[in-house]
């Protein structure tokens, strides 16, 4: 086994990361403080960016539990704005370096601007679901900080195939290879919200930890969110940067994803945790840069 020090990539409201606690400071009570909607919104989004990646915002911006239910919406955006970042490494990179090396930094681009938080779900996931017999124990290894088979196969399977769909997908077009990230980012995170929007969270039986921040997201959250996951690929169709077939086939593979995800965490779990939303993420980013292969081929 392999010991792992990588906090959850949709976390508890009990689990302070991490390098973020210097600069988000928690209120006491779990309700948001009375604000103009402009700033609240504002507000909402600096908090979901400093929670889900580690770009440092202002301290006096604030956290509190049901600020981070309302930021649910912009997960997606945030989805916009890694993605966004790591097409411009490529662009950057490949002027430099052979274009399996401009990828590969890309890639890397991501991971740091997240922490890793998703791949690490992932993981979690990957050791609960293969090693767990009932639903109790499933819970019960993702809880474990440590990584076993289940997870660093999954992991490197998924990181390979990421890599080796962009890599098709960069040599045939470098406009279409980053139209992609920034729109798996940003679908692929809109398909985790709506795994939170369908389904309840679920814990170890008598664990009496809080309930996780992320919880019960409301029709706003979830229907802002879809529409902000959905947006960068109109654009990419209105640009004409990915063809109008491949758009539809990665939407397909997106939602195919949010399906199986719901239909198999209810029948293992009865709903889901931090780490099935991380798993989420990362199979429906990559299902959608295999989709956009399949227009290739």
């Amino acid at each position: 086994m392999i010991r792992r020090t990588l906090t959850h990539p949709w976390p508890d409201a009990r689990v302070q990361k991490p390098g973020r606690a210097t600069h988000i400071h928690l209120y006491m009570n779990t309700s948001e403080p009375p604000d103009h909607p402009l700033r609240r919104e504002l507000r909402r989004l600096l908090i979901a960016l400093g929670y889900f990646t580690r770009v440092p915002i202002p301290a006096g911006v604030g956290w509190s539990a049901q600020a981070l239910n309302r930021a649910a919406r912009y997960f997606p955006l945030i989805g916009v704005f890694v993605g966004g970042v790591a097409a411009l490494v490529l662009y950057a990179a490949s002027g430099l370096l052979p274009l399996t090396l401009a990828v590969l930094m890309s890639m890397a681009a991501s991971v740091l601007m997240t922490g890793a938080f998703h791949e690490d779900g992932l993981a979690d996931a990957a050791d609960g679901f293969g090693g767990g017999y009932d639903a109790q124990r499933v819970l019960e290894i993702m809880q474990d900080s440590r990584i076993g088979s289940y997870g660093a196969i999954a992991m490197v399977l998924v990181l390979l195939g990421k890599f080796s769909a962009l890599l098709a997908l960069a040599e045939h077009s470098l406009a279409l290879a980053a139209a992609a990230v920034i729109s798996a980012h940003a679908a692929s995170r809109a398909c985790a919200l709506g795994v939170m929007a369908v389904l309840p969270y679920v814990r170890v039986e008598g664990d009496a930890k809080a309930r996780p921040v992320a919880e019960g997201i409301g029709g706003a959250e979830w229907i802002t969110g879809l529409v902000v996951g959905a947006a960068p690929l109109a654009l990419v169709a209105a640009m004409h940067l990915m063809p109008l077939r491949a758009v539809l086939l990665a939407i397909l593979a997106t939602l195919a994803v949010l399906v199986v995800a719901v239909r198999y965490f209810r029948r293992r779990i009865g709903g889901y945790t931090g780490d099935c939303l991380g798993a989420t993420q990362q199979v429906a980013e990559l299902a959608f840069y295999f989709a956009a292969c399949a227009w290739l081929g």
